[in-house]
């Protein structure tokens, strides 16, 4: 099972305080802690726990966070080789964070701002050699825009994991075989806005009917909705015990089904590994440590993936 993954990298500073300060405040009593993200890193991460032989392609900068995620990598089995390295820093999330759990999240793109069509089109072997490209949307869509293209001309199966949601150019829609939005990112997805008054079901066959792709429509603890052909079929969520953390589920799930569909399962026994993926992780805390491994996922399962 070979992916490619086309996203990005960034590390996440996050402080816990005990209210939000107001403007000109300086305020005591938080607790900092840090680590790395960024979707495509953990998609890739995830993927290579679960046994495939992944490539990422993101960017990052000459400094302590960008060397900090090479050994990441290098550690994780992530083929980094094409990684772009820049003279403007590696991402960077600052993240305040309320005792209620909201938060306020600013993000410096630094690196990523550079990634470009000509670092795809260096990635192309790659991509052409994947069972599955994994493409996420926390970069310019110049990149997302070449990945695709990219995965079409070279044959490869194309995995969209549209977030954060952004609208789509009309020649994009058709190089997409696989969608994966959340029920917030399908309105955006399809230009609608807050009182659309569409079903999920709606949602997920509107998106199915746009792309000519199979559609997943992630919904988080009420399971997912599958469209493809003329047939959508909701798949149950995966028990869960104490939730800890829902911060990496979504890219768990991404991980886990591009692996599945890369080994060659169908779309519906894909999603329901991949449901398994995301309910371990939002189990534990923290988003590179709650990507399961395949034999924690064979544990929770009951069976060899």
């Amino acid at each position: 099972m070979k992916i490619a993954v086309v996203g990005s990298y960034g590390a996440g500073l996050t402080m816990r305080v005990p209210r939000s300060p107001v403007a000109g405040e300086t305020l005591s009593g938080g607790t900092f802690d840090s680590g790395p993200g960024g979707k495509g890193s953990n998609q890739a991460i995830g993927a290579a726990r679960l046994g495939a032989d992944v490539a990422l392609l993101t960017a990052l900068g000459d400094d302590d966070f960008g060397r900090a995620a090479r050994a990441l990598w290098r550690a994780e089995g992530v083929r980094a080789d094409h990684v772009v390295t820049t003279a403007a820093p590696t991402m960077v999330g600052f993240i305040l964070v309320e005792p209620s759990g909201e938060n306020r999240i600013v993000i410096a793109p630094g690196a990523l701002d550079e990634l470009g069509a000509d670092a795809v089109e260096a990635f192309r072997e790659e991509i052409a050699a994947a069972d599955v490209l994994v493409v996420s949307m926390e970069i310019p869509e110049e990149a997302v825009a070449a990945a695709l293209r990219t995965a079409r001309a070279t044959g490869t199966r194309t995995l969209l994991n549209p977030a954060p949601a952004r609208p789509l150019g009309d020649d994009l829609w058709p190089l997409i075989d696989v969608i994966t939005p959340n029920q917030t990112e399908a309105p955006v997805l399809l230009g609608l806005g807050p009182g659309h008054g569409l079903t999920d079901e709606d949602l997920v066959r509107a998106l199915r009917e746009r792309t000519g792709a199979v559609a997943v429509l992630t919904r988080g603890g009420a399971g997912a909705l599958i469209a493809r052909e003329d047939t959508v079929t909701a798949t149950p969520p995966s028990p869960v015990g104490s939730v800890v953390d829902t911060t990496g589920a979504g890219d768990a799930f991404t991980a886990a089904l591009a692996v599945r569909l890369a080994a060659g399962d169908t779309p519906e026994r894909a999603v329901r590994y991949a449901a398994a993926a995301g309910a371990h992780a939002v189990t534990v805390a923290g988003v590179v440590p709650a990507l399961p491994t395949r034999d924690q996922l064979a544990a929770r399962i009951g069976t060899a993936p």
